[in-house]
């Protein structure tokens, strides 16, 4: 059993420096402009709160939801959204109980983190649980600490302390050519079964608060509504059209992402109907402001 973390109410950096996403750009094959929804780097107030350690597991959500009767979207409509040998499909009979035909999530992977579930599946759980789910800030903050780093251990990528492609890989990927070669690999083995690891194994990428899984695994939902950091900036007008039609920010990178999509500041925005093998969550609490101290980021 992993214990909440908590974490200090704080003024805490989000977002990236300028010269770091410089950085990515000249790195892999997407362009810098892809990324430019994290900046400007800046400040945000947060309150004293609790975080889950780990994402929710298969055997939690069923606790879940044989308490509760609760049904998710995946398996109301019959199938789930699986990556196939060249791009997304639609699969029967896939959701959170099955994320792959032959397997059976609560008996065969139960401290694996659960998938295949929406922003409401989500949010349901974390009422029942007596929580809420993270904002993007505060995932973020308890992601990086109270100073900015790409990954929750540092400064320099690890693919040992990620569940991530390199991860299983095994060799470096920067590019969407040497993703594909690996894939197809693993897909030749695997099938579609997600590539999930026990949750709070990889105990070296944790963050400096002692959270886990905050880079890999799978990629987790947030409470917050996709929004631009500045409107008056220029930003791709993409960006704008995912933010004015009410997407959800969902964070940290999964199974089958790039080194640069698991960093602490890498921000995406799903559709809240979405559900994905690569995509989960974990849940946290509000704290009375009297129970820690306030500690004002350090630049």
């Amino acid at each position: 059993m992993h214990e909440v973390i908590t974490i200090p109410a704080a003024t805490a950096t989000v977002g990236s420096p300028e010269h770091h996403l410089d950085v990515v750009a000249a790195s892999q094959h997407y362009p810098r402009a892809w990324f430019e929804d994290e900046t400007p780097q800046h400040t945000a107030s947060i309150d004293a709160f609790s975080i889950d350690p780990v994402p929710v597991t298969n055997a939690a959500y069923a606790e879940f939801t044989d308490a509760t009767g609760h049904i998710t979207a995946a398996e109301r409509r019959g199938y789930g959204l699986a990556y196939g040998r060249e791009y997304w499909a639609t699969v029967p009979g896939v959701n959170w109980r099955h994320p792959y035909p032959d397997l059976d999530a609560i008996r065969d992977r139960p401290e694996h983190p659960v998938v295949h579930v929406d922003h409401a599946d989500a949010t349901a759980y974390a009422m029942w649980a007596g929580k809420r789910l993270p904002t993007e800030a505060e995932w973020e903050y308890a992601a990086h600490g109270p100073q900015w780093v790409p990954w929750p251990w540092g400064n320099e990528w690890d693919r040992h302390r990620a569940n991530t492609a390199e991860y299983w890989a095994g060799y470096p990927i920067h590019d969407l050519g040497t993703w594909k070669t690996w894939w197809c690999d693993h897909y030749t083995h695997h099938n579609i079964t997600p590539a999930t690891t026990v949750v709070g194994t990889l105990t070296d990428g944790t963050s400096p608060f002692g959270v886990l899984d905050m880079a890999g695994n799978v990629t987790e939902w947030t409470a917050s509504p996709y929004l631009l950091y500045a409107p008056d900036r220029r930003y791709d007008p993409g960006y704008q059209a995912v933010a004015d039609h009410g997407h959800i920010a969902v964070r940290g990178g999964s199974w089958k992402s790039f080194r640069w999509q698991a960093r602490t500041s890498e921000r995406v925005a799903c559709d809240p109907s979405y559900s994905a093998p690569d995509l989960g969550f974990r849940c946290a609490r509000d704290l009375p402001q009297s129970a820690t101290s306030h500690h004002p980021t350090t630049r």
